[in-house]
């Protein structure tokens, strides 16, 4: 059983991710569950997404990984990656984006966003943390909504995935709208070839 939780921000492609993860799951013969819980802002609350893959023939009874209990974990946002972290076991991958977005209750409180503290915490936890500067990948493509394939290509490339390049190029293919698909793909393998 593969268990991959998504975190970030509504509006930065969490949910789009995990459906193709689903996908490419699902194409290898896997048997997949998702779920998701969506904060209470479209834009700007809270997303996280699961995904329970069955990788050894396995079924998957429930969609929802238990804390402690997830292989994966890619955030979509740093603070948000640390707010998770209590779902990935003491060995797990944690793939995370640099760049911060301040949440929306320390703009209203006007508290200050300890973005340096947050990554350094990642950094120094148990089990392996790749940081995703994402800003010169995105610059070379041109869009700044790729963010969600910049971080699946990065897990793959990590091995954090138990994925190949082909597997998620098929399943971004198969769910993301064919105007759109070039822009992806070109994401993914500007995102891959940074990580080699």
């Amino acid at each position: 059983m593969k268990n991959i939780v998504l975190t970030g921000i509504g509006g930065q492609g969490t949910v789009l991710a995990a459906k193709v993860l689903a996908q490419a799951a699902q194409s290898k013969g896997w048997h997949v569950r998702t779920a998701e819980t969506i904060g209470m802002a479209q834009r700007g609350g809270s997303v996280v997404s699961h995904v329970r893959m069955g990788d050894e023939g396995e079924r998957v009874a429930a969609p929802l990984v238990s804390r402690g209990q997830a292989d994966v974990l890619i955030s979509f946002e740093p603070g948000e990656g640390a707010r998770m972290c209590g779902v990935l076991k003491p060995e797990g991958a944690l793939v995370t984006a640099s760049r911060v977005v301040q949440p929306v209750t320390a703009s209203l409180s006007k508290a200050t966003y300890e973005a340096n503290s947050v990554l350094r915490a990642l950094v120094a936890r148990e089990g392996s943390t790749v940081i995703v500067d994402e800003r010169p990948i995105l610059e070379e493509v041109g869009n700044a909504k790729c963010l969600n394939m910049i971080l699946l290509a990065s897990a793959v490339a990590t091995g954090a995935l138990d994925l190949s390049l082909d597997e998620l190029k098929g399943a971004v293919r198969a769910c993301v709208k064919p105007r759109f698909a070039e822009m992806n793909m070109r994401a993914i393998d500007v995102a891959y070839r940074n990580m080699h």
